[in-house]
């Protein structure tokens, strides 16, 4: 992957990497709310050789005490040195305890000594730092004290007595708001780009490419208001959403510029992906563009159509397909436009021979010749095998995939049948996408009076198709252009409307 992968992948995710990055915030401003303050007190000493202050003997001391100082560090925390300064405080320690609180340190080339002590009181730490010290002072002389008598020629003197601390030496709050701080992020980029890695679901354009590449003839937002109404006529005349479905009608019309496909199957790959939305409000404006439309609800399992357009389907498909109604009979008008719709009628006990049947190619060529567009609702592809045989009978089919919702092996499977059966794959509808983040649908509207104005289409721009030259009027928009051919090739009985292109 690319770096803008990456960064879209933790756009996808911000939310994931920011509570995990305030997560260790939290947890590092915790550890140093709960954990006990420590107090720390150090004093120095230095060691000096006893001479009678020649130059060489003061050299010769000098060498002598650095060399013997690293001895002196490690005896700070032996019990010569810890017992005398338990029994002189009375600490209810013994002297491992104690040289666990105890550190003795010293400098490169020097012969001072560092003695610090940890205690939650800062008194008893400077208190202990301090016996210690005079422990050490007292054991260096009685060690280094010749067999045959006499003073020892080491001398140890405090330089630097002990002071109790007026603030603790830990936690270190900042110290652990930093490391919280960075190990959240870190555990939130991580937790991103295993979960990018683990989620194989279709969240748009780009995962898309990676299993086919039909065209994509449109995107369409998610909207909360679509549930309750779902209908194109419902939305405002310029809102995206409509918009939407405009495009998708004009890119439709482009992707069938033959002219072949006058009955076009919609189907998805499972349900809830919006695949009866996606047929009725396709019909609906295709319709409002002119020309002659028939829906059809052919899903008999769960038929929808009826129940969006408010219809009767008492009597409908099934009905002409038995031969107990005349199709003429159960075609219902909606709309103020040249729409008609054919509801499902009753549920059959066999939907799968129904829709295979004599009868049903017989009706789809019957209303070829009577409607310019024939649009069929088909039930999903993997549940059942009602939309992979009804496919057999239109001239195209459009596979509608719910963004967020579809696995990538989901849609393998739905194009593998569809190939499986030589169905004519129009293209892809893009549904339920976010409206805003890395995966959005993103759309401007614009108007004579600023198209100096960039303009931003994701799916289906003609500005974005290399070599289409934008049309002059309205009437150049009725025809399309057979590359094979070099013709212009009308459009089935309407031109696309004005609509497409405020």
């Amino acid at each position: 992957m690319e770096l803008s992968d990456y960064l879209g992948i933790l756009r996808r995710s911000w939310v994931l990497v920011v509570a995990t990055t305030l997560a260790g915030l939290l947890l590092g401003g915790a550890a140093s709310a709960f954990v006990k303050p420590t107090y720390t007190s150090t004093t120095q000493l230095f060691v000096s050789i006893q001479s009678s202050g020649s130059v060489q003997e003061l050299q010769q001391g000098n060498t002598f005490s650095q060399s013997r100082v690293q001895s002196y560090v490690k005896t700070v925390r032996t019990p010569i040195v810890l017992q005398p300064a338990i029994n002189a405080l009375g600490l209810g320690l013994s002297a491992d305890e104690l040289a666990s609180k105890v550190t003795a340190t010293t400098d490169a080339n020097t012969v001072l000594i560092n003695i610090s002590v940890d205690d939650p009181s800062p008194v008893q730490a400077a208190a202990i730092a301090q016996a210690v010290a005079g422990s050490l002072i007292n054991a260096i002389d009685s060690l280094e004290k010749p067999k045959n008598g006499g003073s020892s020629p080491v001398n140890l003197s405090v330089v630097t007595p002990a002071q109790a601390p007026v603030a603790p030496s830990a936690p270190n709050t900042k110290m652990n708001l930093l490391i919280g701080l960075l190990a959240g992020l870190v555990m939130g980029v991580a937790a991103a780009l295993l979960r990018s890695t683990l989620d194989n679901r279709v969240r748009g354009e780009s995962d898309l490419r990676k299993v086919t590449l039909a065209p994509l003839l449109g995107g369409i937002a998610f909207d909360g208001s679509a549930v309750s109404k779902p209908l194109l006529t419902q939305a405002g005349p310029q809102s995206p959403r409509a918009e939407s479905f405009r495009q998708l009608r004009t890119n439709l019309q482009f992707a069938n510029v033959s002219g072949n496909a006058k009955t076009v199957l919609i189907t998805s790959s499972l349900p809830g992906e919006g695949k009866s939305t996606t047929a009725t409000n396709l019909a609906i404006a295709l319709a409002q563009s002119g020309q002659s439309v028939c829906l059809v609800d052919a899903d008999l399992r769960r038929p929808m159509v009826n129940e969006y357009l408010g219809l009767d389907r008492n009597v409908g498909l099934t009905s002409a397909l038995v031969g107990t109604a005349d199709l003429d009979d159960v075609l219902q008008p909606w709309g103020e436009d040249r729409l008609a719709v054919l509801t499902s009628g009753p549920v059959p006990p066999n939907p799968s021979e129904l829709l295979g049947s004599y009868q049903m190619r017989q009706m789809i060529e019957d209303l070829e010749r009577s409607f310019d567009i024939v649009i069929i609702d088909a039930p999903p592809l993997l549940p059942v095998t009602d939309a992979a045989v009804l496919s057999q009978h239109v001239g195209g089919v459009v596979l509608v995939v719910g963004a967020e919702k579809l696995k990538i092996q989901d849609l393998q499977k739905s194009l593998a049948a569809l190939d499986l059966v030589e169905a004519s794959l129009l293209g892809l509808v893009l549904n339920r996408l976010p409206s805003k983040g890395t995966d959005a649908y993103t759309y401007t509207y614009y108007s004579r009076s600023d198209i100096q104005q960039p303009e931003k289409k994701r799916f289906g721009s003609r500005r974005s198709n290399p070599g289409f030259e934008e049309p002059s009027s309205t009437t150049s928009l009725m025809y399309g252009v057979d590359s094979r051919k070099r013709e212009a090739r009308p459009f089935p009985s309407s031109a696309v409307a004005e609509s497409d292109h405020r």
